[in-house]
């Protein structure tokens, strides 16, 4: 009701047409007041009384309509609906002998309550309209006038309050449709957000993947070039002591560095490569070491790394992804911490059929009400231009496409664990799922590598 109220103040268009409405009805009220005058001509006496009574009336309108605040305007309308019809209406109909003029201001009241529509209004209205009516049968005006406004005084009040009602089920529906629109708006800004945000992160990979290709090349001459040194100099029987301390201690440790790198770049091209990957065998250990490998810059200056590795049976799914699983979690726990701290990453087999995977941090932890909206998309706590709000979100969604289950449990200043449980073959729902239906007139192969994949699709 409020907003209402608050739509009819005087600098608003539904204010202006109130206040057309407002000076329509005077001009009604004026006219049958005319018309009663005219009705009674020449009995001045009486013209006097109603005349000043007519003043004193709009006075009284006027004053209740001014005093009373926009919040209590019911209150205001029914002391007016009130007073004309107890006090004036019936000093007009008597001083004037109920003419016809005078039973105008019965339907007009009527049609004014229709503006608050409740019980209360409508028992009101009767009440009046029936105590008027009696009071003109008491002082013997015929019945069939009286009568006649009263049955048109009660159509016209029905038929303003459900036009009210009609009115107010448009508003609330196209309140409601507006509400659904800007739904609709936000819900279509977040996915040209996403389409900007994967548009960026696909060029990143895109990018890291080309730097890693050129990186790679040129350390495979390198590492030819240091083993046929090593070799050689392996081969000569007689070398100064420096140069034996190479081919003993410098060329086999320079070795080991090259295929460190070699293997951190195979890493990197293997998890940026955005390809349609097959399900295929994978060692989850592993995934977890070249993750380590991956993010080794980012982890270690910040933190130290407990690893607890558990003995576990070859599984089935994505290993790309699932090596993006853990290198979000791992930068996600090096980014938890205040000082250096420590990660905790360890994995274990549950039962036959689930593998656990566990990164615990001994960071700063979290808030319940942050817990809630971890996995929300573009959900972060980070400064402005530090994070994207996409890591865990693109985490829970992996873990969600392999049939797998993600826990967060974390308190303020007591650190974050996350627990991945995954199945060892995801079930045969999931790998459906992931299956994209081929274009009318085309073939589908679905590749399945290794033994767990074959006996999977013997079961299915």
């Amino acid at each position: 009701m409020r907003s209402a109220e608050k739509g009819q103040e005087p600098g608003t268009a539904a204010g202006r047409i109130r206040a057309r409405l407002d000076l329509f009805v005077l001009g009604l009220v004026v006219a049958a007041h005319v018309m009663a005058v005219i009705s009674i001509w020449g009995q001045w006496e009486r013209i006097g009384i109603i005349s000043a009574m007519f003043v004193g009336v709009a006075c009284i309108n006027f004053v209740i309509a001014r005093r009373f605040p926009a919040e209590r305007a019911r209150t205001a309308e029914a002391l007016r609906m009130t007073f004309n019809l107890l006090v004036s209406m019936p000093v007009y109909g008597h001083f004037t002998g109920w003419a016809l003029p005078v039973w105008i201001h019965l339907p007009l009241n009527s049609l004014w309550v229709g503006g608050f529509i409740d019980m209360w209004s409508r028992v009101r209205l009767m009440v009046l309209l029936l105590a008027v009516v009696g009071f003109a049968l008491f002082e013997g005006c015929p019945p069939v006038m009286p009568l006649t406004f009263l049955v048109m005084s009660v159509a016209l009040a029905g038929i303003s309050e459900a036009r009210i009602h009609l009115n107010q089920l448009t508003t609330n529906d196209l309140e409601q449709r507006n509400q659904e629109l800007a739904k609709a708006l936000a819900e279509l800004d977040l996915a040209h957000r996403r389409a900007r945000e994967q548009e960026r992160l696909s060029s990143l990979g895109m990018l890291a993947a080309g730097i890693a290709h050129e990186i790679n090349n040129p350390m495979s001459y390198v590492k030819s070039n240091i083993h046929t040194l090593h070799q050689e100099m392996k081969d000569q029987q007689e070398l100064p002591g420096p140069l034996r301390e190479y081919v003993t201690e410098v060329l086999p440790q320079t070795l080991d560095g090259i295929k460190r790198v070699c293997s951190i770049v195979a890493d990197l091209r293997r998890f940026a490569r955005g390809d349609p990957e097959a399900l295929v065998e994978y060692d989850l250990n592993e995934e977890v070491r070249a993750s380590l490998r991956i993010t080794r810059s980012r982890v270690l200056p910040e933190c130290d790394v407990v690893i607890e590795l558990g003995e576990l049976l070859p599984m089935l799914g994505h290993p790309r992804q699932i090596s993006q699983v853990v290198v979000n979690l791992l930068i996600n726990a090096a980014q938890a911490m205040k000082g250096r701290g420590t990660v905790y990453v360890s994995t274990r087999p549950d039962g036959e059929d689930d593998v656990v995977l566990t990164v615990r941090d001994t960071g700063v932890g979290m808030a319940p009400e942050v817990v809630a909206n971890l996995f929300q998309p573009f959900f972060t706590t980070k400064p402005a231009g530090e994070g994207t709000g996409l890591g865990l979100a693109v985490v829970h969604g992996i873990i969600t496409a392999h049939g797998g289950r993600i826990r967060v449990e974390s308190q303020p200043g007591e650190g974050s664990t996350f627990t991945v449980r995954l199945p060892r073959v995801p079930p045969m729902k999931f790998i459906a799922a992931q299956e994209v239906p081929e274009q009318p007139g085309t073939s589908t192969i679905h590749v399945f590598q290794g033994p767990l994949a074959r006996e999977r699709r013997e079961e299915g």
